[in-house]
């Protein structure tokens, strides 16, 4: 039996006739010149307004896969100034042998303003858990390696229970107080054969029969080509405003900081494993995370950093580390449809949720690849509003769904179903917020990554009829492509909703 969740509705409701308010203002602006002209009798005026007025409003109400024409326009003015000005390319400074601190991370756009601390030693280990800090967004973040059995067998009772797993973590975040944003990120990669080629290498004997020998390498040779490999991470985002005040009761500074987000740390990842069903939650230090966001940029890499571990083994002088200032691309270009990185182009689309509600785990589908070579990832995050905003917020949509069908009753103009539903479902939030519920505003983000030597435009066609096949509808994230592609493939806390401060 099928899980389906269909109980979200939109953020915000369009009071009149299904616009909201600034749109409405607009309108009713720039007909005030028409009123005028019509009062003064001046018809060719009449006309001329007219017509500016039908433009202006065309403009403003009418959507273009999914932003007002005002909203393209910014957007295009926006990229086309960077890209004349050159702030939109970015070449990492160890091309050019002028990397003078190999610990401080050198990625491009919105990457530039992280900084990855060490916080202090912790646990039987004493491992040393990656803070990461973003300057520009000011917040402070924390990355867990995450593995899931998956719930491609498993029966509508568990679904449920992972289901409602998640909706508990989501209320545990909102419960602290601090934490504003939840993000998982999957990614699959064509499998490289690296573990086993060193599986191999450790038991083959060079006295074996030579069948055997044929046997095993035709079975590494179709099996690598048939298997993909899948990495998840778990990363939860706290702001500065509301970590301030704790760290200082904490002993203050760095130090101050990294035990408060210790303790959410326990906190998140208790939750994790046990409502969740979470196999494994390993927070990545320093290197790990700096390993994370090369094969990010580089899927290729993975096999020659996965021989040098198991080589350092052997070999304590062995470095199979990889320096933050390496661990970007050596150089990257944003273009208006897909994001240039190193040898690797990649598109990246959003997902709209389907109004008849989303099969749990459809979007395993998304991460299949088609073709030999191409690497499938996803980004699904769930900002948390506090509780005043959530209050405020379920006010105005409750306000503006009685004023959307008021107005629709006096203009005898008949409600459409799914303005009802949607109606239905914001007079129900309140109930549910006072229950306790968190309110969150879902979105996900999948991106589809090839070498430069394939047509990437075909492959993100490709993406989006997987989209399509999974239950939703794509939107290709045009203007964006480097901010979705730090988002789905790099577990550094990007959010596509946040704003820099």
């Amino acid at each position: 039996m099928a899980t389906i969740y269909s109980d979200y509705s939109r953020a915000r409701l369009g009071f009149i006739f299904g616009f909201s308010g600034w749109q409405v203002s607009v309108v009713a602006l720039t007909f005030l010149p028409i009123a005028g002209a019509v009062s003064a009798g001046a018809w060719r005026w009449v006309a001329l307004f007219g017509l500016l007025w039908l433009a202006i409003s065309a403009l403003t109400l009418t959507p273009v896969r999914g932003r007002s024409a005002v909203g393209w326009l910014q957007a295009a003015l926006a990229f086309a100034v960077g890209g004349l000005t050159g702030w939109t390319s970015f070449r990492a400074t160890a091309t050019s042998g002028t990397a003078d601190d190999l610990d401080e991370p050198d990625l491009p756009g919105v990457l530039q303003a992280v900084t990855i601390h060490d916080g202090p030693p912790q646990g039987a280990t004493f491992s040393r858990i990656a803070i990461i800090q973003d300057h520009r967004a000011r917040t402070w973040a924390l990355t867990a390696s995450i593995v899931h059995p998956g719930i491609g067998l498993s029966e509508s009772e568990v679904r449920e229970r992972y289901g409602s797993g998640l909706t508990e973590l989501i209320d545990l975040a909102a419960r602290t107080e601090m934490i504003d944003e939840v993000l998982f990120l999957v990614r699959t990669v064509p499998e490289d054969g690296a573990e086993r080629n060193q599986w191999i290498a450790r038991h083959r004997r060079a006295d074996g029969p030579s069948v055997a020998r044929r046997i095993n390498d035709e079975i590494q040779a179709n099996l690598t080509r048939a298997s993909v490999r899948s990495e998840a991470f778990v990363t939860f985002v706290v702001p500065e405003g509301r970590l301030s005040r704790d760290a200082k009761e904490s002993g203050g500074g760095l130090d101050g900081r990294a035990r408060v987000l210790y303790s959410l740390a326990g906190e998140v990842e208790a939750q994790l494993r046990g409502g969740m069903g979470m196999t494994s939650v390993t927070w990545l230090t320093s290197p790990e995370l700096a390993l994370a966001c090369r094969t990010g940029f580089a899927p290729g890499d993975r096999a020659t950093i996965i021989d040098a571990l198991a080589e350092k083994e052997s070999d304590p002088e062995v470095n199979a580390e990889v320096p933050w200032a390496m661990a970007g691309p050596s150089g990257a270009d944003p273009v208006a449809r897909h994001y240039s990185h190193d040898a690797w182009n990649s598109i990246s689309s959003t997902i709209k949720l389907p109004t008849k509600g989303a099969l749990m785990g459809a979007l395993a589908g998304v991460l299949t690849p088609t073709d030999p070579g191409e690497r499938r990832s996803f980004m699904v995050a769930y900002p948390i509003l506090s509780q005043a905003a959530a209050q405020r917020q379920s006010a105005t949509s409750e306000w503006a769904a009685d004023i959307g069908e008021e107005l629709n009753n006096r203009a005898r103009r008949k409600q459409r179903a799914s303005s009802r539903a949607e109606a239905e479902k914001v007079r129900g939030l309140d109930a549910k917020l006072a229950r306790g519920n968190a309110l969150t505003r879902p979105y996900a983000v999948c991106t589809v990554t090839v070498p430069k030597t394939q047509g990437v435009a075909g492959f993100g066609r490709n993406l989006d009829a997987s989209i399509r096949r999974a239950g939703f509808a794509p939107l290709r994230l045009d203007l964006a492509q480097d901010v979705a592609f730090a988002a789905t493939n790099i577990p550094l806390g990007v959010s596509l909703t946040r704003k820099a401060n």
